[in-house]
C-alpha cells in the first residue's frame, strides 16, 4: 500500500517539504511567506519501522519526515530500503530501520526520540525541518528542537549525519537564510557530517522524482541511498 505524504507537492528542497498555496508569515521572523494548507497526519500503513530483537545485527536509523518513509512508493522501495541494499553489497554486516513518518516536524522528531533511543542505533541520519519551515514556524524553535535531537542522540554514543533543506523563495530571503543556516550550525556545533543536499542528482531529473515534484521515485530513492551512502560509511566497521 502506497504511503500517504502530508509535505505538500510543488516544493525545492533538501531534505524533505514542498510548497503549495499562500502560509502565514514566520512568527520570528517579518519576511514574507508562502502558506500552505495544514498537513494531515500520516496514514495507519505508514508506521516506521520497529526492533527486532532476533536480529543481532548494529542498527543505522534513518529518522524524518516523508522523504524517509519513502511517499509515492511501494514498500522496499524507500531510500533506506536501498540503503540496506547498498550495505549488503558491501559486506557490511548492518541493518537499517525506517523511523519516517510523513508530515513530521521536529517537535514530533523530539517526541519519538525515546522510541530511536531504545533501539541503541549505531548511526541516525537526521531528516527534519521541512514542515517547520513549510508552517512558517519559529526559527527558534526549529533549532531547539534539532538541538534536542541531534545533541540526545549524540549523548547516547550514536553517530550522526544530519540532512538539510531549503525553503521556495518567496519565503523571503532572511527567513530562508536562517533556516538554511540552522543545519550548518547545528553540523558545526556537534561536529557531525552534513548532507547539503538529499535530492542531488535527483530533483529535476526525467524519471527521478514522483509527479509532484517533491518526493523521489523508487528510481530516486537508489540514489538519494547512494548520496548518503560516503557520509554512513566511515562510521561502520566490517
Amino acid at each position: 500500500m502506497r504511503r500517504r505524504s502530508t509535505i505538500l507537492s510543488g516544493f525545492l528542497l533538501f531534505a524533505g517539504g514542498c510548497h503549495s498555496a499562500p502560509a502565514p508569515a514566520p512568527q520570528s521572523d517579518p519576511t514574507p511567506a508562502a502558506s500552505v494548507p495544514a498537513a494531515a497526519p500520516a496514514t495507519s500503513n505508514e508506521q516506521p519501522t520497529t526492533n527486532n530483537p532476533t536480529d543481532p545485527r548494529p542498527i543505522v536509523v534513518c529518522f524524518g519526515d516523508s522523504l524517509t518513509a519513502g511517499y509515492g512508493t511501494e514498500p522496499g522501495e524507500s531510500f533506506p530500503d536501498y540503503l540496506q541494499t547498498d550495505l549488503d553489497g558491501l559486506h557490511y554486516s548492518y541493518r537499517v530501520v525506517n523511523e519516517g513518518i510523513s508530515g513530521n516536524t521536529t517537535k514530533d522528531g523530539v517526541a519519538r526520540l525515546p522510541t530511536i533511543l531504545a533501539l541503541h542505533p549505531t548511526v541516525v541520519i537526521v531528516e527534519f525541518g521541512g514542515n517547520d519551515g513549510l508552517r512558517g514556524l519559529p526559527i527558534a524553535d526549529t533549532r531547539a528542537n534539532l538541538d534536542k535531537i541531534v545533541g540526545e542522540l549524540k549523548d547516547s554514543g550514536a553517530h550522526v549525519i544530519l540532512a538539510g533543506i531549503t525553503l521556495p523563495p518567496d519565503y523571503g530571503p532572511d527567513y530562508i537564510q536562517q533556516f538554511n543556516q540552522t543545519y550548518q550550525l547545528l553540523a558545526k556545533k556537534y561536529r557531525v557530517p552534513m548532507l547539503p543536499f538529499l535530492l542531488k542528482n535527483v530533483y529535476g531529473v526525467p524519471g527521478m522524482m514522483q509527479r509532484d515534484q517533491t518526493h523521489a521515485t523508487a528510481q530516486g530513492n537508489q540514489i538519494v541511498a547512494r548520496n548518503v551512502l560516503p557520509l554512513v560509511l566511515p562510521l561502520l566497521k566490517k
